[in-house]
């Protein structure tokens, strides 16, 4: 290969990481305003009113495994972003018998997957996640009046594909 030809591949390959570190919300700078988000990460998933401010939702379910809360202070100014797609933050936050199915798309958003059983009266909600680098899936249990009743934990198992 042409000197020239490995330079142009390392240009482009530059480029395409720079492009994946500007839609990357970890590596939004502290204070940016509503607009600089969406200028830099596009439209969100979903935007709710907070009681001190607001969030914008970046969801990248159902094939994505992270789902970011982008919350803006009453001043209209970035203050945090949460990637709550974590086994902890969910064993931490997700209050069961008191979070609501507005709780859980407040913070969570739309599931990859909404599924019933015979076993439980109500929908499980299903998000799919990393952690460890295993992939995850976490079951949130809501019942006919739009109470959580159950959060769990499971392996995702992916079948290895055909290749015969």
């Amino acid at each position: 290969m042409k000197p020239v030809a490995v330079l142009r591949c390392i240009a482009l390959l530059a480029l395409v990481w720079l492009a994946g570190c500007a839609g990357m919300p970890e590596r939004l700078p502290s204070g940016a305003s509503r607009e600089q988000v969406i200028e830099r990460l596009g439209p969100p998933s979903a935007e709710y009113a907070l009681a001190d401010g607001s969030r914008l939702l970046y969801s990248r379910q159902p094939l994505g495994r992270q789902v970011y809360n982008v919350d803006f202070g009453p001043d209209g100014r970035l203050r945090r972003v949460v990637q709550v797609l974590d086994t902890n933050w969910m064993l931490q936050h997700i209050a069961i018998d008191r979070w609501t199915r507005d709780d859980v798309l407040r913070h969570l958003g739309r599931p990859a997957l909404v599924e019933r059983v015979a076993r439980f009266d109500g929908d499980i909600w299903t998000y799919r996640y990393l952690e460890n680098n295993n992939e995850r899936l976490a079951h949130v249990h809501i019942d006919r009046a739009g109470v959580v009743r159950k959060l769990l934990f499971l392996d995702e198992f992916i079948p290895p594909s055909d290749r015969s």
